[in-house]
């Protein structure tokens, strides 16, 4: 991959990890009606739900901003964005609630991207390769 490629590539890493990360602290400004979100799909164990997903955003989020085990943590949000989008977008009569759905099929694309290629040269990644190298 060319120099401008890693350039975009890290901008576009740097993006996707924005969503998960804004998302989680989101969540964790408001736990009562995240819980309450998880249980009206009829999810069970809201609380577990709500940790899980405030770990998985802001966690995941983090190590892909970073760009530490790129690969993983893109497939882990990857299936996590997709699961999102089955339980709690999944009223296609609702144009919003669609709209929703797509961004998340969207986001997966780039997640997916981000697993297939891996972290670009300015990530975490790459300097474990550099020293073993």
């Amino acid at each position: 991959m060319d120099k401008q490629a890693h350039n975009i590539a890290t901008v576009g890493r740097i993006l996707i990890a924005a969503i998960f990360i804004m998302s989680g602290l989101g969540k964790i400004g408001a736990p009562a009606g995240t819980q309450a979100h998880i249980a009206a799909v009829g999810l069970p164990f809201p609380v577990l739900g709500y940790v899980v997903a405030v770990a998985t955003e802001v966690g995941g989020g983090l190590l892909l901003l970073v760009g530490f085990r790129t690969r993983i943590v893109a497939i882990w949000l990857a299936a996590f964005t997709i699961a999102a989008a089955v339980f709690f977008h999944n009223h296609f009569a609702d144009q919003n609630t669609m709209i929703h759905f797509l961004k998340n099929l969207m986001i997966t694309g780039g997640l997916l991207q981000i697993a297939a290629f891996g972290a670009t040269r300015f990530s975490l990644d790459a300097l474990r390769r550099a020293r073993i190298a």
